[in-house]
């Protein structure tokens, strides 16, 4: 999974809310992120497999056409998959295996910092290849507005290439990482999240590419639809069947990407928010505390399924059956 409370899990001076979830059923919590990894992982690899397979037989090699930058984009959302479901499967199982391990990031002891270490190493690792994850979706709903503008006769000189995305994705993801998780544990590990104040930099820069997905693709998606329909009506100053089709093709296909997003993501955002009314202490009665915290506890376990799901149902969702071919 993928939240900004990954990395305060590794804070022994955490704060309540954090430690209500880190002690709630770990053992199966961490079972269910390690089963939908696993799943997700199988997904993920089989949308890198078919270019190993192609070019063993000469097709996408060095002879044959350059690929789309889309199908690289798409193969990049596979390799952050791969790479996010391998840090939870990692994380998971060591949490699973050896609980004894995990409690020593509950013991202020700067003579035994590997648990924390472990904790906060493997945290960054799967922000920042979610957080790259999202930007590269992003990434794939610019380049489809961009490439149908081209087709429309636009002159926009902005280039699509696969440079610029690689230092949009990498780039800014490991920077809003590094700002994060600096302004996190600044001095230091076993002095982190003193505060919500404190904390604040780190989910602002966590969420940021998050968001990018929840409101900018929808926009650059439903862009790239009109253009598409405007550009198939003037080709031939008729709207035939064909045309509706190519068009509900090209609907359908964006809509099937957004719905995996909100899908495995929504969960978070709703998590998150129950949190903040939590430690805000908001006066609220102790029913709707108690709502808050099952709520809470429910979408927990949602994120713990969904979040790494995200790979093998993208794999559905821009490469369908098809894509997993190999």
């Amino acid at each position: 999974m993928a939240s900004p409370r990954l990395e305060t899990f590794c804070c022994p001076n955490r704060d309540p809310a954090t430690s209500a979830m880190l002690s709630f059923t770990p053992l199966g919590f961490n079972a269910v992120c390690l089963t939908s990894a696993a799943v997700s992982l199988v997904g993920s690899l089989m949308q890198l497999l078919p270019r190993v397979h192609k070019a063993r037989g000469g097709r996408g090699g060095r002879g044959g056409p350059p690929l789309p930058p889309s199908t690289h984009i798409v193969r990049m959302l596979a390799l952050c998959d791969t790479m996010g479901c391998l840090g939870i499967i990692v994380r998971s199982s060591v949490w699973v295996s050896s609980p004894s391990f995990v409690a020593g990031m509950s013991t202020v002891n700067a003579t035994y910092v590997w648990p924390s270490v472990f904790c906060a190493s493997t945290a960054i690792w799967i922000q920042l290849f979610y957080s790259a994850n999202f930007l590269w979706a992003f990434c794939f709903a610019a380049d489809a507005y961009l490439v149908a503008k081209r087709a429309a006769g636009s002159r926009n000189d902005v280039g699509s290439t696969m440079t610029l995305y690689h230092i949009i994705a990498w780039g800014l993801a490991c920077l809003l990482c590094v700002e994060g998780v600096v302004t996190l544990y600044y001095p230091s590990i076993f002095m982190c999240e003193q505060s919500i104040e404190h904390a604040i930099p780190h989910y602002i820069c966590t969420y940021i590419p998050m968001f990018m997905g929840f409101f900018v693709n929808p926009i650059l998606f439903s862009r790239t639809v009109t253009t598409v329909s405007s550009l198939l009506k003037g080709r031939h100053g008729i709207y035939t069947e064909n045309e509706r089709r190519l068009e509900c093709q090209l609907r359908t296909h964006f809509f099937k990407i957004m719905l995996v997003f909100f899908i495995c993501w929504i969960p978070n955002i709703i998590n998150e928010a129950l949190l903040f009314v939590q430690e805000l202490s908001l006066g609220l009665s102790e029913k709707a505390n108690r709502d808050i915290k099952n709520t809470v506890f429910i979408t927990w376990y949602m994120m713990g399924i969904l979040n790494p799901l995200q790979g093998f149902l993208n794999s559905l969702a821009y490469q369908g059956w098809k894509g997993c071919s190999v």
